[in-house]
């Protein structure tokens, strides 16, 4: 499986927010939140073309991530992958180099999901721990990790 990341430009918002939607309605639907116009505004009020990457299969592209800085470490804001591509190890792939990028700089990760998101034993299993909750979502941090 050959996998890449490439740039985004700013004037793929409506592609982004697309993807984004298709990844997360099903967790939405199951706790009766899943609005596509909300969705898009959330996206679009943070949306940072210059910390978001497609992630390319063999020149299709698959899914994005948006990894920002913050003053303790990165924020991974967004990872997602098309349904139709998930549990190929896709995601496992696009955190490992996320991953090498935090390390290589000395900088932990944190991480929110929706709380019935499956993405929440998703992020377990590769290495993030729980560190806080809220009504909606929980969130996990990585820590920094020496080569």
């Amino acid at each position: 499986m050959t996998l890449t990341f490439s740039p985004v430009r700013a004037d793929e918002l409506d592609t982004l927010v697309a993807v984004r939607i298709e990844a997360m309605r099903e967790s939405l639907e199951r706790i009766g939140r899943f609005d596509p116009e909300r969705a898009r505004q959330r996206f679009a009020s943070g949306f940072a073309p210059e910390h978001t990457r497609h992630i390319v299969l063999r020149g299709e592209r698959v899914g994005f991530v948006t990894v920002k800085p913050m003053t303790e470490g990165l924020l991974l804001d967004h990872l997602y992958v098309r349904p139709k591509h998930q549990s190929r190890g896709i995601g496992a792939w696009a955190l490992a180099e996320i991953f090498k990028e935090a390390d290589a700089i000395g900088l932990p990760i944190r991480v929110g999901a929706l709380r019935v998101s499956d993405s929440n034993r998703f992020y377990i299993r590769n290495g993030f721990l729980q560190v806080e909750e809220t009504e909606w979502d929980i969130y996990y941090a990585r820590p920094f990790r020496p080569r």
